[in-house]
């Protein structure tokens, strides 16, 4: 497992559950092919507002959704200047749905969020 830090402000996970946040997908579409950039922002359920300080753990992404759950892609993380989103390349070497599953950790929350989103490769 890889593990990306991003080092923000005060957290708004004070006192929270970890069922209180949630990911969410910038792009459900991108194109098929070698360096696609994935970006993920992590989200405080009641307000909407992104959330920073979470340490994030990538487990997978794979082609499940198509039932190729043995179609692996690698993940490699890569810097972002918002806090809260978190940025991944990887190679969409087929169309088609890729599921990337996250885990996190916010300092202040009890628990991990996790997270998995459907993402498209398209042509």
């Amino acid at each position: 497992m890889m593990a990306v830090s991003i080092l923000a402000g005060p957290s708004l996970a004070q006192g929270a559950g970890s069922s209180d946040y949630q990911f969410d997908l910038v792009e459900r579409e991108l194109k098929q092919g070698y360096g696609a950039v994935l970006t993920v922002r992590l989200v405080h359920r009641a307000t909407g507002k992104v959330v920073p300080g979470a340490v994030v753990f990538i487990s997978r992404l794979d082609m499940s959704p198509d039932s190729m759950g043995e179609m692996t892609a690698p993940l490699e993380p890569v810097p972002d200047v918002l806090p809260g989103y978190f940025r991944f390349e990887t190679d969409l070497v087929m169309e088609g749905d890729w599921s990337l599953v996250l885990m996190a950790k916010l300092p202040d929350a009890d628990g991990y969020v996790r997270g998995k989103l459907i993402v498209t490769a398209v042509p």
